[in-house]
C-alpha cells in the first residue's frame, strides 16, 4: 500500500513562509544566500512538506509581522575603499547598515552572498574612477542599478527571479567615469560552499543543479565513453583470437 502524496501548498502558505526567511534573516539567522534559496525554494515548493522543510531549522512559531529594523543612529554607510589598490569583502560578515563603496585607480570586490543582513532590502553607493567594482549576489535576487556613466560601463550578469515573487533587492547607485561597474550572480563567480540541509538537493534538481544536472551528465557521459571503448577494446581483441583460431 502506498503511502498518500503529501497535502498541496496554497500560495498564502507559501507567502507566510517567505516572510517567515525574511523574519529570520533579520535576526541573523540567514545568510543572503540562504535567504534567496529558501525564498526561490518556497515558491517552487508544491507540498506542505516540502515548504515545512524550509523552517525546519528555523525557531517554530507563526510567521511574525511584516518588519523593517530602523537604522541604528549615528551609524555612518560601511565604506570600502581602494585608491591604486584593491579592497575585498567575502565570506562571513554582517551588513548592518547601507554600503558604500569607492574605487579610484583600484578594484574593490564586495561579495554579499554569506553576508548576515538585517533588511530585505541592501543600499549600495559604488564610485568607481578609472577602477573596478565587483558585486557578487546570490542568483535570484531584485537587482536594481541606477546611476551615471561617463567612459565607462554598468553590467548586470544575474538570474533574477520571475516577476511577483518577493525576492531580496540590492539596490545600486553607480557613478563611473573611465572605469567598470558589475554586479555578477552565483552563475558567473566562484561558487561558495551552502548547507546540505534536507530541502537542498530537491531545490538543486528544481534549478537543475543537483543528480540529473549538466555535471551529473557530463560524469554519465564519461563514464559511457570509457565503458564503451573498454568493450571495444575486448571485441577488438575476442574478435583477433577468433580469426586466430580459425587459421
Amino acid at each position: 500500500m502506498t503511502e498518500p502524496a503529501g497535502m498541496r501548498a496554497s500560495d498564502s502558505e507559501r507567502e507566510a513562509v517567505v516572510e517567515r526567511l525574511r523574519v529570520a534573516s533579520t535576526e541573523g539567522r540567514l545568510t543572503l544566500a540562504e535567504l534567496t534559496d529558501r525564498t526561490e525554494a518556497a515558491y517552487l515548493a508544491q507540498t506542505q512538506g516540502e515548504l515545512a522543510q524550509l523552517t525546519a531549522d528555523l525557531p517554530g512559531g507563526a510567521a511574525a509581522p511584516a518588519y523593517t529594523p530602523a537604522k541604528p543612529p549615528g551609524k555612518a554607510r560601511q565604506w570600502f575603499v581602494a585608491v591604486m589598490g584593491d579592497t575585498k569583502r567575502k565570506g562571513k560578515w554582517r551588513v548592518d547598515n547601507e554600503i558604500g563603496a569607492v574605487a579610484v585607480m583600484g578594484d574593490v570586490t564586495i561579495d554579499l552572498r554569506e553576508a548576515e543582513v538585517r533588511s530585505n532590502e541592501i543600499d549600495i553607493v559604488a564610485t568607481c574612477v578609472m577602477g573596478d567594482i565587483k558585486i557578487i549576489v546570490p542568483d535570484g535576487v531584485d537587482v536594481q542599478l541606477s546611476g551615471v556613466t561617463i567612459m565607462g560601463d554598468k553590467k548586470v550578469k544575474v538570474v533574477e527571479a520571475p516577476p511577483g515573487q518577493h525576492a531580496p533587492i540590492v539596490r545600486i547607485r553607480g557613478y563611473v567615469v573611465m572605469g567598470d561597474i558589475k554586479i555578477l550572480g552565483d552563475s558567473h563567480a566562484q561558487p561558495i560552499r551552502r548547507n546540505a540541509l534536507a530541502w537542498t538537493e530537491w531545490w538543486l534538481n528544481r534549478r537543475g543543479l543537483g543528480h540529473g544536472s549538466m555535471h551529473g551528465a557530463i560524469n554519465q557521459a564519461v563514464n559511457q565513453a570509457v565503458n564503451d571503448s573498454i568493450r571495444d577494446a575486448n571485441r577488438m581483441v575476442n574478435d583477433s583470437l577468433r580469426r586466430h583460431k580459425e587459421r
